[in-house]
């Protein structure tokens, strides 16, 4: 089979072939999703999985059409399956066709997809396949796009320590392609598929795992791959909705989420009215049911992720350092959420994991808990995994074996039986409500970049950082000059 990197470079390649067709690379991969979520249905029924595509709209279909009869069979297979219910419907919703010259469609059909196997069990090759292409997409357009897709050893480590059961839902409100779903599920079927009976199987694959997705491309992308791991079934419910969850309380409660949520704020828009007046579109979120209300994306997701717990539910969420820093709205919900949450846990990530350079995160754990009178973080501890560790996309990425001593540092089975270690270390909650604003960004170890000058990251990277917390104290500010009253100048 071909590696992952070689099939990346190959279907890039042919990106820019079409790109003198005017297909964009967003569009490519959309292509994609289409035709390779019909190959490895192929596959997948081949191999004795079941149908997942109905008779005359599948893979073969295609293979059997040449020239001007292709594209139009494929406009037609992909306005059809749009019309599903359920999963099928959800994977190809409002799809067309962007590749207008037949012997190119052939071309990517047959000789491009057909020559692979895409459902291998050895290798997830379709996630690095898209997670590569989308990466260079986002280099290539400069949007940013996928700058923040979560390394699969992080997602990996983050359900080793919320260690799903059988019976129990599991959800991600910004889901993305659904790493954090399908890790879930294959945490449970690794741990627990022998004692589980019929019920619970049904159960783990029709309703354990939920996600909410607002871009569509995206929504896609999960609700394909889900399907195409036995997750749901063709025609059943969608497991993915194609909403923005912040907009309101969906209602749902379950007993876990893991999530990393976009990073970034809601900009303020200047919109026109009726009578021909500018007015100011506020893209604060206001919610009853949250404690505070900012255009802080991070903060918002926060929010509504303990919402969405069951009492005794159990969170862990990748979160940028603004949130256990900023002043006004980050600081009454850091003080409510230890309150009214045992936020037990704190993972400081280190650079250099995200497509973005710079970016300094963390995984937040925290358990909802019943209303009480005292305070239900007794204590919080945090790992660093940041400070004197340097880690790149490809010359050192970050592997599972770098995440391994914090996973036995967590304990998941038992976290009374945590010890403190050079990296590990316990905060009392007094210690950390006295701490300037319930600042939550502890750091003890000492840096040795500040000994040693050439241990100091990329000129590009400081500049990024500073950037970052600019931006981050400037929204601030507009926060604030945006709910005082702006006095008439005076006749």
């Amino acid at each position: 089979m071909t590696s992952s990197n070689q099939l990346v470079q190959k279907l890039w390649n042919f990106c820019n072939v079409l790109r003198d067709d005017g297909v964009s690379t967003i569009e490519y991969v959309e292509q994609l999703t289409y035709l390779l979520f019909l190959k490895m249905a192929d596959e997948r029924q081949k191999a004795g999985l079941g149908e997942v595509v109905p008779l005359g709209l599948d893979w073969q279909s295609l293979l059997d059409r040449d020239g001007d009869e292709l594209e139009v069979h494929y406009r037609h297979l992909l306005e059809s399956l749009g019309r599903q219910t359920g999963t099928l419907g959800t994977i190809f919703r409002k799809a067309q066709n962007r590749i207008q010259d037949p012997a190119k469609l052939r071309r990517l059909v047959v000789n491009l997809i057909n020559e692979e196997t895409w459902t291998s069990v050895d290798a997830d090759l379709k996630g690095d396949a898209y997670e590569g292409l989308l990466q260079k997409g986002a280099e290539d357009t400069k949007s940013g796009a996928g700058q923040y897709f979560t390394p699969r050893a992080l997602t990996r480590a983050m359900i080793a320590c919320l260690q799903p059961k059988p019976g129990e839902t599991i959800a991600d409100p910004a889901c993305g392609t659904g790493g954090f779903l399908l890790a879930a599920h294959e945490w449970i079927v690794d741990h627990h598929i022998a004692e589980m009976d019929a019920d619970d199987k049904r159960f783990l694959r029709d309703e354990a795992v939920h996600g909410w997705e607002i871009v569509d491309g995206t929504a896609r992308l999960c609700a394909m791959n889900l399907l195409l791991h036995g997750i749901g079934t063709p025609n059943g419910g969608s497991l993915v909705t194609v909403a923005d969850a912040l907009r309101a309380d969906s209602g749902v409660r379950v007993d876990l989420v893991a999530a990393n949520p976009p990073f970034g704020r809601k900009s303020s828009m200047t919109m026109v009215n009726e009578a021909g007046e500018a007015e100011r579109e506020d893209l604060v979120v206001v919610r009853d049911d949250f404690w505070a209300s900012t255009s802080n994306k991070q903060l918002n997701f926060l929010q509504h992720i303990k919402g969405m717990l069951k009492i005794g539910g159990r969170a862990a969420v990748v979160l940028p350092d603004n949130v256990l820093f900023e002043a006004g709205a980050g600081e009454t919900i850091r003080r409510r959420l230890l309150a009214e949450c045992d936020l037990h846990t704190i993972l400081r990530l280190p650079t250099g994991i995200f497509y973005a350079q710079g970016v300094k995160a963390n995984v937040v754990f925290f358990d909802r808990k019943p209303a009480a009178a005292d305070p239900w973080t007794k204590a919080t501890w945090v790992y660093d995994l940041r400070t004197n560790m340097h880690f790149t996309l490809k010359a050192n990425p970050l592997r599972t074996a770098d995440l391994a001593d914090f996973v036995d540092c967590y304990r998941p089975e038992d976290r009374s039986k945590r010890v403190e270690t050079e990296r590990f270390r316990r905060f009392a909650y007094d210690e950390l409500v006295a701490r300037d604003k319930a600042n939550l960004d502890i750091t003890w170890l000492r840096d040795e970049s500040l000994d040693d000058a050439s241990t100091l990251p990329a000129p590009g990277v400081l500049a990024a950082e500073i950037v970052e917390e600019l931006e981050a104290a400037l929204a601030q500010f507009t926060e604030l000059a945006a709910s005082l009253p702006i006095d008439e100048t005076p006749e």
